[in-house]
């Protein structure tokens, strides 16, 4: 437990200080290429850590002890007195378009950042869980749409799915952005694909989340049936101490019919230590062994554990999987299309959470980005790097709201400035940034809130 703590708040800090400096270079490198002279560049909140001063400007740029934001501070009168020589260069003398630009190009470039990061995984490869319908609930909205077992998904409204990864987030994306119909092209065993149309009425993103996608669409994958073939042996251990042998089939355990792979595993967890009178199958003649799993501590509790690996799983598996790899420029293409598909879905969840339509309870604050981030980081690279991209959409949508204090509010401030032909006066500024604190804050403590009931709901 120790040690998946450590590994989420590590990931953490790493998805936290990437997509931190990302947001901050975007102002940072158009402020410099536009003329306006940069004080400091942040990585973190509070004391500094670290400070390095760039030889060409005198910029400073720094690590702070608080990984949890940044900042880049630019010259300007309204902060500080400029000297005459610099005050060309001061953030607040800039014209309108000059100053928007600034702005914008932090959100900007956390979405550049996400492209990358989902060409990244186009290129490498993701994999994922064949779209074959293995299981469909009687009266769901899947059996009224005629979908059936042994299908394959090839499409949710136009767009390819080629895993079910991705059957499942088409699915909620267009129930979130679209009207509530669903067309599914499907094609059956035999090779001919037909269009299905599922209607998911009234049901929210509130009844796809949180593992209940399968209650309220009635679609669920094909599982791999593994049979119960002993395979790979640990020198040893409690299979090969007691006499199993590879290509050994467990045929019952202390009398209870064994028939899958999965009922044989929990049977044995559940047998720490205790004799389990076996009859196994060896080349077609019957045998009686004793076997007695090991005891072994985890985090669920004591477990019995045999030390044996299931026959010819990695063939089976691999039967069910499918990878997802492009050529550098079909993945390209593929990263901008996911980059607007996630964009146009945390937007679309937004704003259904303002209209009430989908509850808050789909914000989500620090602690479970940070068990995310360790899961992902377990999960490996690329699956990492879907995490990252996530985010840094939604940090890039976040920073585009209308709200005072963030890159959005000020964009607003500029576009009435626009509209006017001047300023938005400071007074009204200050107020916008006050009430901008209190949305921001109030916004936070839910999403903490949230957290919390997860963790201990």
């Amino acid at each position: 437990m120790t040690f998946g703590i450590l590994q989420s708040a590590l990931a953490f800090v790493l998805a936290v200080g990437v997509l931190v400096t990302v947001h901050e270079l975007g102002h940072f490198w158009v402020a410099r290429r536009l003329g306006v002279k940069v004080l400091r560049f942040s990585v973190g909140f509070g004391r500094p850590l670290w400070i390095r001063r760039g030889a060409r400007d005198g910029t400073e740029y720094v690590l702070s002890a608080i990984p949890l934001g940044g900042y880049v501070k630019m010259l300007d009168e309204r902060e500080a007195p400029v000297a005459a020589a610099d005050r060309a260069r001061a953030f607040n003398r800039q014209g309108l378009w000059v100053r928007s630009a600034i702005v914008a190009a932090g959100p900007l470039a956390n979405f550049g950042f996400a492209v990358v990061a989902y060409w990244l995984t186009f290129v490498i490869g993701v994999a994922g869980t064949r779209p074959l319908v293995g299981e469909v609930t009687p009266g769901s909205p899947a059996a009224s749409a005629g979908v059936s077992p042994g299908t394959t998904v090839v499409a949710v409204a136009g767009r390819e799915t080629p895993s079910w990864e991705s059957v499942v987030q088409a699915i909620i994306s267009e129930n979130v952005t679209g009207t509530g119909s669903i067309s599914l092209r499907v094609r059956g065993p035999t090779g001919a694909e037909k269009v299905r149309w599922l209607d998911l009425g009234s049901r929210t993103l509130d009844d796809l989340g949180e593992g209940q996608f399968f209650r309220a669409v009635g679609l669920a994958p094909a599982r791999p049936v593994i049979p119960p073939v002993i395979g790979e042996l640990t020198a040893g251990a409690p299979a090969e101490r007691d006499g199993l042998r590879p290509r050994d089939r467990i045929v019952s355990a202390d009398g209870v019919p064994i028939e899958r792979w999965s009922e044989w595993v929990r049977f044995v967890r559940g047998h720490p230590e205790r004799p389990v009178a076996l009859v196994v199958d060896r080349i077609g003649r019957r045998l009686s062994l004793t076997l007695v799993p090991d005891a072994v501590e985890t985090r669920s509790g004591v477990i019995g554990r045999i030390g044996a690996r299931a026959w010819g799983v990695e063939k089976i598996l691999a039967a069910f999987s499918v990878t997802q790899r492009y050529t550098p420029w079909e993945g390209f293409g593929r990263a901008i299309s996911k980059t607007y598909d996630v964009s146009a879905l945390t937007l679309g969840v937004f704003w259904k959470m303002l209209t009430f339509q989908v509850s808050v309870r789909n914000l989500s604050g620090p602690i479970s980005i940070a068990q995310y981030a360790g899961y992902s980081a377990g999960a490996g690279f690329v699956r990492f790097l879907e995490f990252l991209a996530i985010v840094s959409v939604s940090l890039g949508i976040l920073n585009l709201l209308p709200i005072p204090v963030l890159d959005g509010g000020h964009l607003l401030f500029y576009a009435v400035e626009w509209v006017s032909g001047r300023p938005v006066s400071e007074r009204v500024q200050i107020l916008g940034q006050q009430v901008g604190i209190a949305v921001l804050v109030g916004l936070m403590s839910v999403a903490f809130y949230n957290d919390v009931a997860r963790l201990f709901g």
